[in-house]
């Protein structure tokens, strides 16, 4: 595709739905940090960064000094309370997914009477609608930004990217310069832990990651598997620290290869590192005395566990 040539049509295509006052929803991801590189230009947007408490370890951080670099004005909202104390009890995933949804729209609503804007720019792609349902197609998972929606949203939406798949969207990002940036989900580390979300889990899941994306950035050879990362699993196993006996938390490490993420193979990384990053997630994590490998491709499997 020319990205040159898309960036161009998308700012014209928000020129042309903008009848006012928009603000722009941005998770972190890597889908919704491109949509506000493309609108940052254009007046009467304020881009709207949300920290759930779902992000991952320096998460806030990266962004923020990712944005400070191209210069694009934000506003960062800590809603980390009530992502977490809507949350609480709640294991379905489907239901995570929604509540998730809903809370960012709450979120927005708030700040939108703020700002006086009756418009919400999201960084949908064609996978978040196709497999929530869209086209009268099966609900495989509620894409928080499409199936997690409440009905009564309250705005009108515009989706520039929502044609992409994620060759195309990483294609465009590289046009920026955007640096490689992982694909993560809105709602975030919400749905990489089976069951209850609460903090503690939470810390748990971000050192591990934190391990694991240090470790694959680090020392992969080649190219490096399209998204990596940990779960938390709802099973806890015996084990051993030293000479004592545990009962600990499992983890699941997940690498997948896959070109548009509609569809993607397991990755064969070298074993050594696995095992090493087993050993150090097991010696630094003290709440965990187990890691296992996903083996599984997409489909029967979706990308993501949750």
């Amino acid at each position: 595709m020319d990205a040159k040539k898309f960036i161009e049509e998308s700012r014209e295509l928000i020129l042309s739905k903008l009848h006012g006052k928009g603000i722009l929803a941005c998770s972190g991801g890597q889908d919704s940090t491109l949509l506000s590189l493309i609108a940052a230009p254009i007046k009467n947007i304020e881009i709207i960064f949300v920290d759930t408490g779902l992000l991952r370890l320096n998460e806030v951080a990266r962004v923020k000094s990712l944005f400070e670099k191209f210069g694009v004005k934000y506003k960062l909202i800590d809603a980390k309370k009530i992502f977490l104390d809507n949350l609480k009890g709640v294991v379905d995933p489907e239901t995570k997914r929604k509540i998730i949804g809903k809370t960012f729209i709450d979120v927005f609503k708030k700040e939108a009477e703020t700002f006086g804007a009756t418009y919400l720019l999201q960084g949908t792609i064609a996978p978040d609608w196709i497999e929530s349902g869209g086209a009268s197609r099966d609900t495989i998972k509620s894409h928080h930004n499409v199936g997690g929606l409440p009905a009564d949203l309250g705005f009108e939406l515009i989706e520039p990217l929502r044609d992409l798949y994620k060759d195309e969207v990483r294609e465009v990002s590289r046009y920026f310069g955007l640096p490689d940036v992982m694909p993560f989900p809105g709602p975030g580390l919400a749905i990489r832990i089976i069951g209850e979300v609460t903090e503690h889990k939470l810390e748990i899941l971000k050192q591990a990651t934190d391990i694991l994306e240090r470790s694959v950035n680090e020392r992969y050879s080649g190219e490096k598997p399209w998204q990596y990362f940990c779960v938390l699993l709802s099973v806890k196993t015996t084990g051993v620290h030293g000479d004592q006996r545990t009962y600990g938390e499992t983890i699941a490490i997940r690498m997948i290869d896959t070109l548009d993420g509609m569809t993607g193979t397991f990755s064969r990384p070298d074993w050594e590192l696995i095992s090493d990053i087993s050993v150090n997630i097991t010696d630094e994590v003290p709440e965990i005395n187990r890691v296992v490998y996903d083996i599984t491709d997409k489909p029967p499997a979706t990308i993501e566990w949750e």
